[in-house]
């Protein structure tokens, strides 16, 4: 499991002082970017390379308790499936021993045309760990 942490900044809430929903979503994001970094894969050289990105095709996301300014929070990310083309990932967000958010986000892999790309074998081998 790769874990990130975060701070919650002024910019992140909202009106009532609480994280603003949006903003729970580019936390995970971060964190995968990271979670694919310490694996070793330079999503740069990747495009360069072989054409390849990856690109969010679904998102379900459960708010479970609000965040707020200044909160030092954790983004847990796991592997939960890998395909060809498709990645699969269960991401949560804790404050201390309190789960406040859970998603799960499917990613695939994409050439430069927008068309689905099989990763390469090397790839798929370091996301899977």
């Amino acid at each position: 499991m790769h874990r990130f942490a975060v701070r919650v900044y002024y910019e992140d809430t909202d009106l009532a002082g609480i994280v603003y929903y949006a903003n729970y979503l580019k936390f995970i994001e971060r964190a995968r970017t990271e979670w694919v970094r310490g694996l070793g894969v330079d999503q740069g050289r990747l495009k360069a390379e072989s054409g390849i990105v990856f690109a969010v095709r679904r998102v379900e996301a459960d708010y479970l308790s609000p965040a707020r300014f200044d909160d030092l929070l954790e983004v847990r990310t796991e592997l939960a499936a890998l395909s060809g083309a498709r990645i699969e990932l269960v991401q949560e967000v804790w404050r201390g021993d309190q789960r406040l958010f859970a998603a799960r986000v499917g990613l695939v892999a994409l050439r430069e045309d927008g068309r689905p790309a099989r990763m390469p074998e090397a790839l798929r081998a370091a996301l899977a760990g």
